[in-house]
């Protein structure tokens, strides 16, 4: 009996990119994908990765040219109900564009048996189209696809940049980025997932989009930093390395098939200075005796993904011509629901008690997750003492020119060597910083305009004092709060005291003597429509 002959490396890429080409398409199409082409390609089970990718793709890249050859020559109605179809493309691609074609096996002979008619169908197409060369058939955006360039980032947890670069260029050609720090580029057709400083953690495989985020918010060495959306952890990491491995970088993450693959990530980066929190950031006590000490928060929420579709290669699914003339387009009511997530996310990151810097950012080119999240959440904003920063000074390309400040915004547009990415910053003003650990000022009535400052205990605002008066008989769960300087407190509190005030009535009067000392531009802690002779609303 004869052994079976071994699979030769052609046969393996085509067997293999038929089997992926099946799993992508069928996730194209229900909607279910959760990994991206790349990913599915660099699966450990996936041999031949190079032959493998090239074929997967440029199968899809001609997809649509493939079907309607293979309608027209009617193949498919003559094939076995054994075969899948996907065989048939990949077979197909490379019978028609590829460099030689040989049959291996009994599909392929099957595709050779009719290249005559396969052939003639392609050449009616192309009459019919007006082209002269096949790869007129295609979009003009899928004639080139793919990154052109490979980026790296050195982890300067485990290694110096210098040495990185010594050790890379004895065999590859790298070069250093002129922004961000520690992140070369090499060739994209460089596979570095099994180089030994990849796999010990010295190099991490991060975009340079990416890196941008951590690199906007700039936190100090010894502060506390939350990465509020950590998996799958390069930002955490790279967070970790700015701080040279000192302070605490708090990496929150729900879902828990990602946060394994965070402790992974910070396991091997050896970032020390880490740690991994499995909770969800909503949720989290910001009165918490850590928490309430984070300075600077990351917060790059679920998004579309829709800056992506270059790197996952996403361009190339059928679903990217049909729903959408953007590249990646999606379900506007999806797009909606993470907007709602979104602002929820960030009013409540701004709400941190000591919190100095605020870095949204999404991987997403739609104005509904970036400018107009953004701009939902201003009010909240500034009522809270932020503005929005001018990230990265040196990037050109800013945000779209929607609402007044835009220009502070920054946008990288999606292309074949960087991710779509978005990142806005918001800082707090130093006339405004509060020093108490649990001060949340809540916007309750926007239409109105009223507020209440709540706090447990008198606090310094700037040069003012939050003085904490009664509680509302009607709402017992709330305290009304005047504001007033430092000069006028003690007066105000010994009235306040010898006359045991605690009457409604008389806070207002206090208050309406109060308002008229203060400088406007401080009023805004003091609402106007406390003034009126009623009961506050609860909050």
């Amino acid at each position: 009996m004869k052994a079976p002959r071994r699979e030769s490396a052609v046969q393996l890429a085509r067997r293999q990119a038929a089997h992926l080409l099946r799993n992508i398409l069928h996730g194209d199409t229900t909607r279910s994908a959760n990994a991206s082409i790349k990913t599915l390609i660099y699966q450990p089970s996936i041999r031949n990765k190079k032959a493998t990718m090239a074929l997967v793709c440029q199968t899809l890249k001609y997809l649509p040219v493939i079907k309607e050859v293979l309608e027209n020559a009617e193949v498919l109605k003559q094939k076995s109900k054994m075969h899948h179809v996907e065989d048939f493309y990949v077979a197909t691609y490379e019978l028609l564009f590829g460099k030689e074609f040989e049959a291996t096996k009994d599909i392929e002979d099957f595709v050779l048996a009719r290249k005559s008619a396969i052939r003639a169908a392609l050449a009616r197409l192309m009459v019919k189209k007006k082209v002269s060369r096949a790869e007129e058939l295609l979009p003009a955006a899928d004639c080139n696809f793919g990154p052109r360039v490979r980026y790296v980032r050195v982890n300067s947890l485990k290694i110096e940049v210098d040495k990185a670069l010594e050790m890379l260029r004895e065999t590859l050609l790298v070069e250093v980025d002129d922004l961000v720090p520690g992140l070369l580029t090499l060739p994209a057709d460089i596979d570095l997932h099994t180089h030994s400083l990849v796999l010990n953690g010295s190099l991490i495989l991060q975009g340079k989009a990416s890196c941008l985020p951590a690199l906007a918010l700039a936190p100090e060495a010894d502060w506390v930093v939350l990465d509020a959306c950590a998996a799958p952890g390069n930002k955490t990491v790279q967070l970790a390395a700015l701080m040279q491995g000192r302070g605490q970088v708090l990496a929150c993450e729900l879902n828990e098939k990602r946060i394994k693959r965070l402790y992974e990530t910070v396991d091997v980066a050896g970032a020390s200075n880490v740690k991994v929190m499995h909770q969800d950031f909503l949720k989290l006590d910001v009165n918490d005796p850590v928490l309430s000490q984070v300075k600077a928060i990351l917060l790059d929420p679920s998004c579309s993904g829709s800056g992506t579709v270059y790197r996952r290669l996403d361009h190339l699914l059928p679903s990217s011509a049909n729903s959408s003339k953007e590249p990646g387009g999606v379900d506007a009511q999806r797009i909606q629901k993470l907007a709602n997530f979104q602002k929820t996310a960030l009013r409540f990151a701004l709400s941190f008690p000591v919190v100095e810097r605020v870095v949204y950012s999404t991987c997403s080119v739609h104005q509904q997750e970036n400018e107009d999240v953004v701009s939902a959440v201003l009010d909240f904003a500034h009522d809270n003492g932020f503005r929005l920063g001018h990230p990265i000074p040196q990037w050109q390309q800013r945000g779209l020119p929607v609402f007044e400040g835009a220009t502070n915004l920054l946008r990288v547009k999606p292309s074949e060597e960087m991710d779509g990415f978005f990142i806005a910053l918001f800082e707090r003003n130093s006339s405004v910083t509060v020093s108490s650990d649990d001060l949340l000022l809540r916007k309750y009535n926007q239409e109105n305009d009223e507020h209440y400052i709540i706090t447990s205990a008198p606090v310094n605002v700037g040069h003012f004092v939050v003085l904490p008066v009664v509680g509302s008989q009607k709402c017992k769960h709330s305290i009304v709060f005047i504001v007033c300087t430092l000069t006028d407190l003690v007066g105000l509190y010994l009235d306040y005291i010898s006359k045991k005030a605690y009457g409604l009535g008389r806070i207002l009067t206090l208050m309406r003597w109060l308002y008229g000392t203060l400088p406007l531009d401080s009023a805004s802690y003091l609402n106007r429509s406390i003034m009126a002779d009623k009961e506050p609303q609860c909050v």
